[in-house]
C-alpha cells in the first residue's frame, strides 16, 4: 500500500520543521543568523544563485564526465559532512552547554567532538553502504538544523520572495526544461541525502536499487509498483524557512491559546504545507514526477497570510524594516 511510503515521509517533513521550531530560539541566542539585517530583500539573492547554479553544474559534470561521478560523490559527501559539522555543532551545544573539567585544570567542550564524530559515521556510513534509512537520517539532521538557520537568517519579506520565486523555478525546472528529474536522476545514482527516501517495504535495497529515472518509467502504466517515494530535501527545508522566520520574527501576542500569535502562526504554515503535501502525494501516486515546491510552499504561504490576518487584524503581513 502506498500509505506506508506517504505517512514515512510526512513524519521526516514534519519533524524536520517541528525540530527547526525547536532550534531556532536557541539559535538565535547564539548569534548563528547570517545576515546583519535579515529584512534586506537582497539576503535572498545568493540563495537564489545558488539554487539554480548547483543542479545545472552537477548535472553538467554528469554529462560531460560520467566516467566521474565517484569524484562527485565524495566532493558532495564532503560538503555534507562540513555541513553536519556546521549545523549540529551549535545544536549539541544547546545540550550540552557546559566544558568537562579535569582535575588538571583541561576543560573539554563536548558540543564540538561530537559534531565532528557524527559527522565522520554520517561521512562513512553514506560512503560505504548508504541505504535509505542512512541517507534519511543525515538528511534529516541537515534540514532540521539548516531550516533554522535559513529561518532565522531572513525576515517575513525575503522569505515571501524567496518561496514565490522559487515555486515559480521549481515549476518550470519539472514541467518545463524538466533539468530538475535529471538532477534527481544523477542524485539517486550517487545515494546522498540530498534526496529522503521512504521504501514501501524495510528490506528495500537502495544501494543496488534501479535508477530513479527506471523507476519512474515502471510506475507510469503502474504506480502501484512503485517501490519507494523520493523527495528532494529543499522540499523539505524550503517550507520550512518560513515557519521558522513567522515564529522568530512576528510579535509573540497572547491569543486565546494561551500560547503566542507567532507560533500559532508558524504551526499554521506547517499545516498550509501539508494541506499542499496532501495534494501533491495524491499527484505523484498517479506514477508522475511532480514539481513539489508549488504546491508545499503554496499552501504555506495561503496559511501564513490567513493566520496572520486572523490574529493580527492587518495585511502588512509582519513586513517592516529597511528593504535593502
Amino acid at each position: 500500500m502506498p500509505r506506508v511510503r506517504t505517512w514515512g515521509l510526512l513524519a521526516l517533513y514534519v519533524g524536520s520543521q517541528l525540530t527547526a521550531l525547536l532550534l531556532a530560539a536557541p539559535f538565535l541566542r547564539l548569534g548563528l543568523e547570517t545576515n546583519a539585517n535579515p529584512s534586506s530583500v537582497s539576503n535572498i539573492l545568493p540563495f537564489l544563485v545558488v539554487i539554480v547554479v548547483a543542479p545545472l553544474a552537477i548535472i553538467l559534470f554528469a554529462r560531460r564526465a560520467p566516467n566521474s561521478l565517484q569524484v562527485l560523490r565524495y566532493v558532495l559527501l564532503g560538503a555534507i559532512a562540513f555541513a553536519l559539522i556546521y549545523t549540529l555543532y551549535p545544536a549539541f551545544s544547546i545540550v550540552f552547554p557546559q566544558s568537562l573539567t579535569f582535575e588538571s585544570g583541561f576543560a573539554l567542550e563536548l558540543s564540538l567532538p561530537l559534531a565532528l564524530s557524527v559527522a565522520a559515521i554520517c561521512f562513512l556510513t553514506l560512503w560505504i553502504e548508504p541505504q535509505w534509512y542512512a541517507v534519511d537520517l543525515v538528511g534529516f539532521l541537515a534540514a532540521g538544523s539548516l531550516t533554522a538557520i535559513l529561518g532565522i537568517s531572513l525576515g517575513i519579506l525575503p522569505v515571501l520572495l524567496l518561496l514565490g520565486a522559487l515555486m515559480v523555478y521549481d515549476a518550470v525546472a519539472v514541467y518545463g526544461t524538466k533539468h530538475m528529474l535529471s538532477l534527481a536522476d544523477v542524485v539517486s545514482d550517487l545515494k546522498l541525502p540530498i534526496l529522503m527516501v521512504v521504501p514501501e517495504h524495510r528490506d528495500f535495497d537502495y544501494v543496488r536499487s534501479s535508477p530513479l529515472k527506471e523507476v519512474r518509467e515502471r510506475v507510469r502504466s503502474a504506480p502501484t509498483e512503485r517501490e519507494a517515494t523520493f523527495m528532494g530535501l529543499g522540499d523539505v527545508i524550503i517550507p520550512g524557512v518560513l515557519v521558522v522566520s513567522a515564529y522568530t520574527y512576528l510579535p509573540a501576542s497572547p491569543t486565546p491559546l494561551g500560547i503566542g500569535a507567532n507560533l500559532v502562526v508558524a504551526l499554521a504554515c506547517i499545516v498550509g504545507s501539508l494541506a499542499g503535501y496532501a495534494v501533491l502525494m495524491r499527484l505523484v501516486e498517479r506514477g508522475t514526477a511532480q514539481a513539489g515546491l508549488p504546491f508545499l510552499n503554496g499552501g504555506g504561504i495561503i496559511a501564513f497570510v490567513l493566520a496572520y490576518v486572523l490574529l493580527f487584524h492587518s495585511l502588512s503581513l509582519g513586513i517592516g524594516g529597511p528593504l535593502l
